[in-house]
């Protein structure tokens, strides 16, 4: 082993200890399961942003997003102009008053339970189709994080893919299934401090190697034909000039973030709205930054890394790059070793949250609601801990195929997730009218949409989304809000309780906010 290689070993050594240590150090505060699934409501406003958004900011933050620009061009940078856009609504018109409606709604721990409370839904058909909906597209969200952590590994140290899997899924699964939320959300401001550093300072001491004015024919040396599409954000790297429909899909990614139960869920958990208005302000300057650095970071790879990634190489252009400045240009391993652990921290912050909130489906949701409605606070947690086991043991085995590409497996569990719950959250808050019935009808019509679009050949052998070049996401979501809207006009309006729930919330009458 080289001495630089040994050197970036220690970092990861120490970094993957140190989260163990917080999972464990974590444990100790859990005394029930409102601890254990929103940290007992006590957040502080650094900790919810950035715990948000390093949850969010997964492994294709690093590598899936910079991948697709190191191949086609600034163009993919649409999809981070609409997770910006997504980013922005989400904090400032979903969080306070979801936060009020989960505390006004009889206590809500988790997002099926919000519903359920929300619309009174005594047969808990709500609480179970939506419980059901997450742990499915959650599976494929993790598999897709254990997917980034096994290529992380690969790259950086050669070891077989299967094996560096079994590694990063084992060290995720220890300290979610010790610490509950509060490891995961103490872990994830580590994650989320590191990632933002990695993403600022790499990128722009690799420009200066490069010497900005030198960007273009460097560019053309590694390849690209035509250096002025490459950089027009107008121009996509394969087909030419960007169609409306490209851009409608790309953008489309924002709508998401309104239905992800992993986000959601820091916003039911800050301690109070005075910590949650200056999360708002940290959280959009963090994505900001993050959605920059990462679209410059696959320009600049480009120019700056000697090798030449392709046949799915080109989502290892960060890990190229550090291991190049850091163990040949420059020579500070350890340095470098730190900043590959920033990759890292992204895909851990991402695996942990959803195996999080898919053990809270199952346990809190399905089990104690369902199943068993005496079971003890002790009881959910041992039941929620196995099902984060299981889950984590499912999304390893979809995770074991290496040619699985990390954009798209993120792809497809953000558009059914979103196509799910986004309009059924943003009408539940923000329309009276909206009715059980209607809650229903949106969260099955959103996912069945994305499932069909994405996975049902149709259309002479290929599915719609392949055909039309349309994200799926769009199609879901606009045909779950319709279906929102449809079902609860043409059905009975909500009882006059629910809707002096509403008003209250709306008002700010709740006690606790």
């Amino acid at each position: 082993m080289s001495d630089s290689m040994g050197w970036i070993l220690l970092s990861f050594a120490l970094y993957l200890l140190m989260m163990i240590v917080v999972g464990a150090l974590c444990a100790k505060k859990n005394s029930n399961s409102e601890d254990y699934f929103l940290g007992g409501r006590k957040l502080g406003a650094f900790v919810a942003a950035l715990s948000a958004q390093a949850s969010d900011m997964s492994g294709w933050l690093l590598m899936g997003l910079p991948g697709s620009v190191y191949a086609l061009g600034t163009g993919q940078s649409w999809i981070a102009v609409g997770l910006f856009i997504g980013t922005v609504c989400n904090w400032l018109f979903i969080s306070r008053r979801l936060r009020r409606y989960t505390i006004r709604a009889n206590n809500s721990l988790t997002l099926p339970t919000y519903f359920e409370n929300r619309f009174h839904d005594k047969k808990k058909i709500l609480l179970l189709i939506s419980s059901i909906t997450i742990v499915i597209f959650f599976l494929v969200y993790t598999a897709s994080a254990l997917s980034a952590g096994g290529k992380l590994f690969n790259a950086v140290f050669g070891i077989d893919y299967k094996i560096a899997l079994t590694i990063g899924a084992v060290v995720i699964l220890c300290y979610t299934f010790m610490g509950g939320f509060l490891a995961v959300c103490t872990t994830d401001f580590i994650q989320g401090t590191l990632m933002l550093v990695a993403l600022l300072t790499v990128p722009i001491i690799a420009l200066g190697m490069v010497g900005p004015e030198n960007i273009t024919s460097r560019l053309s040396e590694a390849g690209v034909a035509d250096t002025g599409a490459y950089l027009n954000i107008m121009t996509n790297g394969n087909t030419g000039e960007f169609s409306f429909v490209d851009i409608i899909s790309q953008l489309a990614w924002g709508l998401g973030y309104m239905g992800m139960p992993h986000i959601l869920v820091r916003f039911m958990a800050v301690r109070d709205e005075k910590e949650l208005n200056k999360s708002k302000g940290i959280a959009i300057v963090w994505v900001a930054l993050s959605l920059f650095f990462a679209v410059v970071i696959g320009v600049v790879g480009r120019a700056y890394i000697t090798t030449t990634l392709t046949d799915g190489a080109e989502e290892n252009v960060f890990i190229e790059m550090i291991n190049q400045l850091f163990t040949k240009d420059i020579g500070l391993p350890l340095i470098g070793g730190i900043f590959l652990c920033g990759i890292l921290a992204a895909i851990m912050s991402t695996a942990d949250s959803q195996l999080l909130v898919s053990a809270s489906s199952v346990s809190e949701d399905i089990y104690r609601s369902i199943i068993n409605k005496d079971a003890d606070d002790r009881k959910v947690l041992r039941i929620s801990r196995i099902t984060v086991l299981v889950i984590a043991v499912l999304a390893y085995l979809i995770a074991l195929n290496p040619n699985n590409s990390i954009m798209g497996l993120v792809s497809n569990a953000w558009a059914g997730l979103g196509s799910a719950f986004g309009p059924i959250v943003v009408l539940s808050l923000f329309w009276k009218r909206t009715n059980l019935k209607g809650g229903v009808a949106g969260i099955a019509t959103g996912a069945l949409a994305v499932i069909i679009w994405d996975y049902i050949p149709l259309a002479g052998g290929k599915t719609l989304g392949t055909v039309t070049g349309l994200y799926s996401l769009v199609v879901g979501f606009g045909l779950s809000m319709l279906a929102i809207i449809a079902v609860s006009l043409l059905t009975e309006a909500p009882d006059e309780e629910i809707l002096k729930e509403f008003e209250d919330v709306k008002n700010g009458n709740v006690e606790g906010i």
